[in-house]
């Protein structure tokens, strides 16, 4: 991404997508866009559910990110080359740390049922993008309170309270539960943010954003009112703006086209750097062809 001048507030219009192929699991994303390529270092988001639509995902790769699972409503199973095998439960935490190379599987588990959740990527700095995979679980994040919301902190630090999970850059990520009214939140004025509209419309900063939207906040800002008409769930990202180049495609991050074609390659060479996932029978999700065009890093437009 070019740094440059950071873009003014907008609202992003989430993108119908389905997840694991053509007949997958649909969901909304917004992230990245193509105005905003990240919010900090979060460069992907993808809102699920609810649905009926059970997530069936093959195993695939990714390098250079770290993807982040939170699930509202339902379970999933979460399988990895690195030999994790774990049912991720509704307020509890995934994080998944590529290095040079990890792949993972994700199943709907138990009885067919409703599904809602949140997917997110992290992009990895230089110091960390390369090296082992690394898989985390956190059941228990710090919760905090103020009159007439809750929240969970999944990354960072907000309203005096940490997460334990792993971050390589200054970022922020919070799931806030918000009862009728007005809300005010302190925010650190260094970074970029996000608010997610999860399960109902919000004002944010006095601008309406729709269900399944994405208001992005420029830097500089210290504090944000949020106006929800009844109980509402909305995510809120943020971090300090990210200032490497990324090159993203399908499941890479990279710095250079032919960095992403390498990895694109080694996938489909079952090269060892992205492991085996037990339980699939050899099953994977096979890479799709390179475009024609040269790949070229992301770039904000302001």
């Amino acid at each position: 991404m070019s740094a440059g001048a950071m873009s003014p507030d907008r609202t992003i219009e989430p993108r119908e997508v389905p997840l694991g192929g053509l007949r997958g699991l649909l969901v909304h994303r917004t992230l990245p866009s193509k105005e905003i390529p990240l919010i900090g270092a979060w460069c992907f988001l993808d809102h699920f559910g609810p649905t009926d639509h059970r997530m069936q995902v093959l195993p695939h790769p990714h390098t250079g990110l770290q993807t982040v699972t939170w699930p509202l409503v339902g379970r999933i199973r979460h399988r990895d080359s690195l030999g994790s095998d774990l049912v991720l439960e509704p307020g509890e935490l995934n994080l998944m740390t590529s290095g040079d190379g990890v792949s993972h599987s994700e199943f709907s588990e138990g009885e067919p049922g409703p599904m809602h959740g949140l997917q997110l990527w992290v992009a990895l700095p230089d110091h960390r993008r390369t090296g082992p995979a690394a898989f985390e679980h956190h059941p228990d994040l710090p919760q905090v309170e103020g009159a007439g919301w809750t929240g969970v902190v999944l990354a960072g630090t907000f309203a005096g309270a940490t997460s334990k999970a792993t971050v390589h850059t200054p970022l922020v990520g919070v799931e806030l539960r918000l009862e009728p009214g007005r809300h005010e939140f302190d925010l650190d004025p260094a970074f970029e943010h996000g608010v997610l509209a999860v399960d109902d419309a919000v004002t944010v900063a006095g601008r309406p954003v729709p269900h399944r939207s994405l208001q992005y906040l420029a830097p500089g800002r210290a504090r944000l009112a949020l106006e929800v008409e009844r109980p509402t769930i909305i995510l809120l990202i943020g971090g300090e703006p990210f200032e490497e180049q990324i090159v993203m495609w399908w499941n890479f991050i990279g710095r250079s086209h032919d960095e992403i074609a390498a990895a694109r390659e080694d996938w489909e060479a079952h090269e060892p750097r992205y492991g085996h996932v037990d339980g699939h029978d050899g099953q994977v999700i096979p890479a799709p062809p390179m475009p024609h065009v040269k790949l070229r890093p992301r770039v904000r437009r302001a």
